[in-house]
């Protein structure tokens, strides 16, 4: 039996972080270097790791082999399962500081947290108005496009925003 004197170590330069196998500290050194040997044949990403690679691919494939055992939604990844689990427990562990308002995602308070920054990180290239969803920016551009997605199923009158269609129901 081998003792814990013959294990060899491999350590990162970079930041010394210590790996038991060569290949670990070569697949680690990815990190410092950026480089991305792994690309998708179908939109030419690029990932350090051949396992993000395959995480990546089921985009294109459309293949969800992990299913939520409570509503039977099925999902890509693992992590987007776990995510979306958080839903039927009712938890929300991510709390705003400002005004304790709670959400179920980390994405959902940092989105919130523009609110009390007023920082409109997405930007109209078209007139340059700012917004702090991408959402409203993708909304606004319907603007400039004319695009009306949202159609009424009585008179075919169309909107560029869903809100106006309820609007337009309610009358």
């Amino acid at each position: 039996m081998r003792g814990h004197r013959d294990i060899k170590t491999y350590q990162c330069s970079e930041c010394l972080k210590v790996f038991s196998q060569k290949s670990h500290l070569i697949t680690h050194l990815r990190v410092h270097t950026g480089d991305k040997p792994y690309q998708c044949s179908e939109c030419l990403k690029a990932f350090s790791h051949k396992s993000d690679l395959n995480k990546h691919l089921r985009i294109h494939t459309g293949k969800k082999p992990y299913q939520c055992t409570e509503c039977l939604q099925t999902f890509s990844g693992k992590s987007y399962l776990n995510k979306h689990l958080i839903i039927h427990t009712g938890e929300k562990p991510y709390q705003c500081m400002k005004c304790l308002k709670t959400f179920i995602q980390k994405s959902g308070l940092n989105e919130h947290l523009r609110i009390h920054s007023g920082e409109k990180p997405y930007q109209c290239s078209e007139c340059l108005k700012a917004f702090s969803k991408k959402s409203n920016l993708n909304d606004h551009l319907r603007v400039h496009t004319g695009e009306k997605p949202y159609q009424c199923s009585v008179c075919l009158k169309a909107f560029s925003e869903k809100s106006n269609l309820i609007v337009h129901l309610r009358i």
